[in-house]
């Protein structure tokens, strides 16, 4: 059954409704991250509706989800009530104490900012001293145009600012082999001759609000008129199709950051936790 909330924006994956490689490429960095998980409490920030955060869910482990949108918190909470523990609260100002969390999730999300070193300062403080960071994110050269993608990085972009604020940081990459690519690259092409048809670069004339306000309506019929065969299981690609490698190069999909040794940038927030909801009833 094909999920409505919250909406399809091209931020979030709904299950039924991305095309297969997209929801697999998602998939399999949760995998990467749960491979890499022991006891403690975890935070997945930019939850959604929280499909992926309850996998990280297992023997010893508490897990809170978090989101911006009062909306994805809702469905998050309806879905997985006893499963996961849901908080709303900013990704560049996170109402958790510092140190919190032995481990701390940020899948597709940095790229969304602006100015990214907010969001990965806040990484750092809410991650425990002896805590691992997470981060997945497009890699710049295999990405394409999506105006919620504000920042994109390179490994070694990648890198440098999250050596701002970790001791360690190891990048790495989650890619696929060749047949996913292709999968990847045409529907790519299908996208590329739409845009051509905008000759007079229309979108990137207008502000930018409008142009995320026509994209978020478009790319729903989009998925349904140039991707209906994509979706739904249809292709066969699952997140058994892809892997971590150590050496991402400029075709590899997705950036896999691994962080430790949190730096402290930002004052003590403790004051200012968001308190799970008491219906959570594994609230960390």
């Amino acid at each position: 059954m094909i999920s409505t909330h919250p909406r399809l924006t091209g931020e979030r994956p709904q299950e039924g409704v991305t095309p297969d490689s997209l929801l697999a490429l998602h998939d399999a960095g949760y995998r990467a991250v749960v491979a890499r998980l022991g006891p403690g409490r975890v935070v997945d920030v930019g939850c959604g509706s929280g499909f992926e955060s309850v996998r990280l869910g297992g023997p010893g482990r508490r897990v809170l989800g978090v989101d911006y949108s009062r909306e994805a918190t809702a469905e998050a909470r309806r879905r997985h009530r006893g499963t996961l523990a849901v908080a709303c609260s900013d990704a560049e100002a996170l109402g958790l104490a510092t140190g919190a969390f032995d481990w701390v999730c940020s899948s597709h999300l940095i790229e969304h900012f602006a100015d990214p070193a907010g969001h990965a300062a806040e990484l750092a403080r809410i991650c425990a001293e002896e805590g691992t960071a997470f981060v997945l994110t497009p890699n710049a050269p295999a990405d394409f145009e999506n105006p919620f993608h504000l920042c994109l990085f390179d490994p070694t972009g990648l890198a440098a600012l999250l050596g701002r604020f970790f001791e360690e940081v190891w990048v790495g990459g989650v890619d696929a082999p060749a047949p996913v690519k292709a999968d990847f690259a045409a529907r790519r092409a299908k996208a590329a001759r739409l845009l051509a048809l905008d000759v007079l670069d229309l979108r990137h004339r207008m502000p930018r609000q409008w142009y995320v306000a026509v994209y978020t309506r478009l790319l729903p019929v989009a998925y349904r008129l140039l991707a209906r065969r994509d979706s739904g299981g249809a292709t066969g690609i699952t997140a058994d199709d892809w892997f971590v490698t150590e050496a991402a190069d400029p075709t590899t999909l997705v950036l896999f950051a691994v962080c430790r040794g949190p730096r402290r940038e930002r004052e003590d927030r403790s004051d200012r936790r968001v308190r799970p909801d008491p219906r959570d009833r594994r609230a960390p």
